[in-house]
């Protein structure tokens, strides 16, 4: 196992001179606002692999250099989270990513499948994942759980060659690429705006704009506490409590203690100062209330249906995994901006899914019953 940054830092050097190597990360994510990383694993090739202590290794930027040079390929199963950790446990931004699930997706295979299933059916290797359960963080690892960390990596880029040949065997490889350049945009790992956390809370259908400002202040303030203090939000303060201290709108501490649901009142000096600052948002200035048009639901359902069905077949018979193409989710959420005649930047009407099936299922949405 790298214990020390002088051992990183040699690795990342002989890595830098490779086409591609392997990923993975092993983490603890249970009571805190982040990711807890416990073991990072890095396969130059397949009998060349190795484990990275950053519980030892303070400095991890040297395996930045590596995650964002454009020549060397990273491979990677399910890649977004492990690379978001990597993301800030480095700063470098990851370019040049070969996702194995998103692979699988358009192979014919589940876009879903966890990297034991993969391997089972891509390469008949049978991974132990006795170790599911590992506290990740905890020093010393076992023998048996370093090698369990090891065997994610082992097999990657053996897995990479068989599904690149299947996808380029069914004439998807422009699909691939389109899907792993997506990994290239820094957006995709940065944190949310937290002044934009608000509009993640549910029950504010009702709430009227100056609500919504001082939702706003107070989802931003919940935020920045939990990044700060490392603890998960709704640990902080949950949903419903801000929701309930938008509408009722204390101003005093002893307005404040008359809410039952706030509990442990030792926010309570920062609560009321989000709630002063919502109150000085100027009228022009408070977020809208949410526009939600006024929609057949029969229309909705008998579309979303068809639109369901022409998905599923038209998958199908292209051999592609139609969850990977599009959840119900957004299809649901096509088919009522379709209707709504807002469609805007919608994810299936751009590149590959548009020309594949966005553009038949919009037309299914908009065709006049």
């Amino acid at each position: 196992m790298i214990h020390t940054a002088k051992a990183l830092a040699e690795l990342v050097e002989r890595a830098l001179d490779c086409e591609r190597v392997a990923l993975d990360t092993e983490f603890v994510w249970n009571r805190t606002y982040y990711p807890k990383l416990g073991v990072i694993q890095l396969a130059l090739t397949d009998g060349d692999c190795h484990l990275i202590d950053p519980v030892a290794i303070a400095d991890l930027s040297p395996l930045g250099v590596l995650l964002e040079h454009p020549e060397v390929e990273l491979i990677l199963h399910d890649a977004q989270q492990d690379l978001a950790i990597l993301r800030r446990a480095t700063g470098a931004f990851p370019r040049n990513v070969f996702d194995t699930r998103c692979a699988a997706g358009l192979a014919n295979m589940s876009s879903t499948t966890s990297l034991a299933e993969l391997l089972e059916q891509t390469l008949g290797v049978v991974l132990d994942k006795t170790e599911t359960l590992t506290n990740w963080v905890r020093r010393p690892l076992s023998e048996d759980q370093l090698a369990y960390a090891i065997e994610d990596v082992r097999y990657l880029h053996k897995a990479h060659d068989v599904l690149q040949a299947r996808v380029e065997e069914i004439g998807r490889g422009s699909w691939l690429a389109e899907e792993m350049a997506a990994y290239d945009d820094p957006s995709l790992y940065e944190e949310r705006d937290p002044r934009e956390q608000f509009t993640r809370i549910k029950g504010t259908g009702r709430a009227s704009p100056r609500e919504l400002a001082i939702l706003r202040e107070l989802a931003a303030w919940r935020e920045k506490e939990a990044q700060r203090c490392d603890r998960p939000r709704n640990h902080v303060l949950t949903d419903e409590v801000l929701v309930l201290l938008a509408r009722r709108k204390p101003q005093s501490r002893e307005e404040l203690g008359r809410l039952r649901a706030l509990g442990n009142h030792r926010y309570d000096r920062y609560l009321l100062e989000q709630i002063r600052r919502g109150l000085a948002v100027p009228d022009e200035e408070c977020p809208p209330r949410p526009r939600r048009p006024q929609l057949d639901k029969e229309v909705i359902e008998r579309k979303l249906a068809q639109s369901m069905d022409h998905l599923r077949r038209q998958s199908d018979a292209a051999r592609i995994d139609a969850p990977f193409v599009a959840t119900r989710a957004e299809v649901h959420n096509l088919v009522i901006a379709a209707v709504a005649a807002t469609p805007e930047d919608h994810r299936l009407l751009r590149g590959w899914r548009r020309d594949f099936i966005g553009e038949v299922l919009y037309g299914i949405a908009t065709c006049p019953e």
